[in-house]
Formats: C-alpha cells, structure tokens, sequence
C-alpha cells in the first residue's frame, strides 16, 4: 500500500524573552559573549508549508499578520527572510535543495526583542523537514539552528533555559520543583521597531569597559526555583536596557507606566523596543494589561513557561 503524500505541515514557535541578559565586550569576531536566562512565552508564530516552488524560487514566501503586528516591516523576497537562510541549510545539510510555498502566520511583534524572526527560523527547520520526511537528528536540527542565529536553538528547545557562548549554547532548566509554574506576562510592543546591532553598537558605546566574559549568577535560578513572583521580579536584568532606552527615550514612560499600573517589575524585552511586565497572577495581570491600555496601542498577556516549536497540524 502507497502512503499518501503530506499535503501541508503546519508548525508553531513561540517568543522568548530574556529574564537575565548579560553582555560582555565584542569578540574577534565580533559577537558580544552573552549570559543569559531565555523563557518561551505565549505569544506564537505559525509557520505552513505546502509542496510549491519553483526552479528559480524554492520558497514562495507569503505573510499573514495580526493587526498589532507591522506586516510591511516584513521581507518576503527571496533571500530576505531568515526562513529562506534556514531552508537553504536544511537542504545543504541533506544535499538536497528544499521546495515549498511557505505562509508565515505572524503573531509575534517585528523587531521587537521577541526573537521572533529566530521563530520562524525554528518552525522553517521543523516544517520543510516534516514536508520532505528527512527525518533530521534533533542535534543536528540544533546545530544547524545555531549557524541561523543566536536565538534559533532556543527557539526549537522552548521553556526556560540558560543560553552562554553569543546565546546559541543552550542549557534548559529542567528542575522538576518548578515544573508546573507559570508566571504571568504583560507585553507591551511597539509599531516602530528597534535595530538589534544598532543597540548593540550603542551598548558598545556606553560600557567601552564592559567583561570579556560574563555569566548568570546563581541568585536568578534560584528565583526561578522559588516559584515567587516577587523574588523573582528583584533578579530581572538586562544589559541592553539602557542603550535601548537611550536610543529610545518614549519606553521609559511605558515602564513607568507599567510600574504605576501595579506590575511587579519592567523590563526591556532583549534588544527591545517591547516592554514586558512581571505580574503575581493572571487576574493581576489582566488587571494590569486593562489599566495600560488606554495609553498604550497594544497591550497583550502571555504566560510563561511555554513549549519550544512543535507541529500544530499535519496533513
């Protein structure tokens, strides 16, 4: 009996925030060490992947994107999207070029510090490779992740993890006495995005002293582990806050305002411009989200720890 060709694979990726970020001094090759504490959120990309292409075009790219999200900001031609750079090296992997039509499915905010561009990537790699069976080693997946950039592993692995080297090198934080825990989340993005290497620079233009090497300090697993709210909003850090802020002076009014409307703590989201709230709850944090949005244009809630990419339909 002859097994039905797959029709479509549909694969979800979360966003990620950074509870801890620690940046060091640029390498020689010029990525900054990081020290960081990733944790997936509600807050999702879908990624659908059909046999199409074409001789000169692989990947037909198409975007449908929710109304917060700033479609236009986007690229979809080909070679544009991180999802063309992850197909190329899953097929390169397999000595084999990769056709599809692809349809990104956009929740998560552009340029927003949400790694959602790593996201698609994540969902890219687990979607074509379902589509032609290749049937790819999860280390293998992982590897290639890492060559698509620093957030991409993460991406595919979910949860909460502690990320070293630039961020690829991925360690989750498996402790089964937090488990169950969920810790609530108010988001609040921005229509205008933020560079990542222009925060970077801009880091590097502010801390010309910083560590050539940094770490995560105990004190923030050991927040996790205390399932508390409150101790673990006393451990949010990032370092990239600040050039960020300065770079964009309008997020220091959101994080008062998120501080004012009763969050426990805000921070900058990665390289920003989002801001993400720290709440006791989901009815504190619903309470929250209600009170920002009369000055804020969006105003989400996502709960976190949530699972890394994974197939959501396959047909």
């Amino acid at each position: 009996m002859t097994s039905q060709p797959v029709r479509s694979v549909t694969v979800r990726a979360p966003a990620k925030i950074n509870l801890y970020l620690a940046v060091g001094a640029p390498r020689p090759d010029g990525f900054h060490p990081l020290g960081t504490v990733y944790q997936a959120i509600g807050l999702y990309d879908d990624v659908t992947v059909r046999p199409g292409g074409s001789g000169t075009v692989p990947l037909r790219v198409t975007l449908d994107a929710a109304d917060h999200v700033e479609a236009d900001a986007v690229p979809l031609a080909p070679g544009t999207n991180l999802v063309h750079r992850a197909a190329q090296l899953l097929g390169a992997h397999h000595g084999r070029t990769l056709r599809a039509d692809l349809l990104i499915d956009k929740a998560i905010p552009v340029a927003g510090g949400l790694a959602g561009g790593s996201a698609d990537a994540a969902a890219t790699l687990v979607a074509l490779d379902r589509l032609h069976d290749l049937e790819t080693p999860d280390d293998d997946l992982l590897a290639i992740a890492a060559e698509l950039g620093s957030d991409v592993p993460f991406s595919l692995l979910g949860g909460t993890a502690a990320g070293v080297g630039r961020g690829e090198l991925v360690t989750p934080y498996v402790d089964p006495a937090i488990a169950e825990a969920t810790w609530w989340w108010v988001v609040v993005p921005s229509r205008e995005g933020l560079s990542t290497p222009r925060v970077f620079a801009h880091y590097d233009r502010l801390r010309p002293d910083a560590a050539e090497e940094v770490v995560v300090p105990d004190r923030v697993m050991a927040a996790l582990a205390s399932q508390d709210p409150t101790v673990l909003a006393a451990v949010l850090h990032n370092d990239l806050q600040l050039p960020a802020l300065d770079l964009r002076p309008d997020l220091v009014g959101v994080l008062e305002a998120g501080e004012e409307a009763g969050a426990l703590r805000g921070i900058v989201s990665g390289s920003g411009p989002t801001c993400v709230f720290l709440c006791a709850s989901g009815d504190h944090a619903r309470e929250v989200a209600d009170r920002l949005r009369p000055s804020c244009e969006v105003v989400l809630v996502a709960t976190g720890p949530v699972a890394g990419t994974h197939r959501v339909e396959y047909v």
